[in-house]
């Protein structure tokens, strides 16, 4: 039986259109917990790293608003989620018919049932192997040629089955794509995640 957590430090929540990696496109109700100490230089949520700043809501809430959205799908972001346990509010989701996704880093230990896990590994606290074997999809972002070594490490580790991509990191996006389309194009298992919603301007 799983525990029950009943708050969670929550950032934010919104009804949006998934922007990256392999479901691009799917709409989606996104819940966005704060807490995080990897603290990656180019983070475009670091305003979540302090669970401090934000009020701790009830499990049940969070799952009710999610509920009235009308969603079929929710995506649980951060910060670093995984940094609270998420067994309770995925089986209240699942009560519900609601599919759940996590984007995580993998650098803390895996809570929760998910339809879809999306790990991006960071350098500054590598994943566990146990969550690298179960990611759906491998999202790695590249700010410079070092990264690419850091990519091909843990597309050896995760499975078989796990989609590769690799995401130009946001704020270098001009000087880094023709490296990575020219990589993907010598190296054909990978393909490129594009943060298509910032081209959309919704969050």
């Amino acid at each position: 039986m799983s525990m029950k957590v009943e708050r969670l430090p929550l950032v934010e929540e919104f009804y949006s259109i998934q922007g990256e990696g392999f479901n691009t496109g799917l709409a989606a109700w996104f819940i966005r917990l704060g807490g995080c100490d990897i603290g990656c230089s180019w983070c475009d949520s670091r305003f979540a790293w302090d669970p401090g700043l934000y009020p701790e809501v009830e499990t049940d809430t969070i799952v009710l608003n999610a509920i009235r959205s009308g969603t079929d799908s929710v995506v649980v972001t951060g910060g670093e989620p995984l940094m609270w346990n998420l067994d309770y509010l995925c089986n209240e989701l699942k009560k519900n018919d609601i599919r759940t996704f996590i984007e995580t880093s993998g650098a803390y230990p895996m809570s929760g049932i998910w339809d879809w896990v999306c790990l991006s590994p960071k350098k500054n606290m590598p994943p566990a192997y146990k969550i690298c074997r179960v990611a759906d999809e491998l999202k790695v972002i590249i700010e410079d040629e070092d990264d690419f070594l850091w990519a091909e490490k843990y597309s050896e580790i995760v499975s078989d089955r796990c989609r590769l991509y690799l995401q130009p990191e946001w704020s270098r996006f001009e000087k880094i794509i023709p490296e990575i389309v020219e990589y993907v194009k010598k190296n054909k298992k990978w393909r490129i995640s594009l943060q298509v919603h910032k081209y959309m301007h919704i969050p």
